[in-house]
């Protein structure tokens, strides 16, 4: 399983890795162990991530995380060492709701508030969003909970800050 970000690898560009992150499957959840998010070197054994995780817990785009190489030269990330003050929020909208299946409708009510991020795949349509460290949390948490309560989707806090839980 993997996420996917622009081939930015170009003259001029920034120099992107995919680090692997192990972790054990949910229960009722994806049944994958690991997820590949892509990352922009920032020293010799550390990398800063460039997407949102739709799998990995305690994680979020803009964090810096260390890793480890393996023989087949695979990245594995074995902690974080910075945390970029974003956080991470999946949402499922729900299948019989006002939004159908469509994630689409989901960024359509998110991406006013300056909320970035990918769709899993038509089949699942899972949402991963960024919440930047300096989005208005307080609106941001009422309108996930509004959608919750009218039945638009479902969603987790997957990576969350001090202000989020504060908000």
């Amino acid at each position: 399983m993997t996420t996917a970000a622009p081939d930015r690898n170009g003259p001029g560009e920034d120099q992107h890795i995919k680090v692997w992150f192990r972790f054990a499957p949910r229960e009722g959840w994806l049944p994958y162990d690991k997820e590949g998010l892509w990352a922009v070197p920032v020293g010799p054994d550390t990398a800063r991530v460039s997407n949102v995780p739709f799998l990995q817990e305690g994680v979020a785009e803009g964090d810096v995380v260390r890793y480890t190489t393996d023989p087949n030269g695979v990245r594995w990330a074995t902690e974080r060492v910075e945390a970029s003050g974003n956080c991470t929020v999946r949402v499922l909208p729900v299948p019989d709701g006002p939004l159908g299946r469509s994630a689409r409708a989901v960024h359509d009510r998110l991406m006013p508030f300056g909320l970035g991020g990918e769709a899993f795949s038509n089949e699942f349509p899972l949402v991963a969003l960024n919440v930047p460290a300096d989005a208005d949390l307080t609106v941001i948490k009422a309108m996930l909970l509004r959608g919750q309560a009218e039945g638009w989707w479902h969603f987790e806090a997957a990576c969350v800050t001090d202000d989020w839980r504060a908000a």
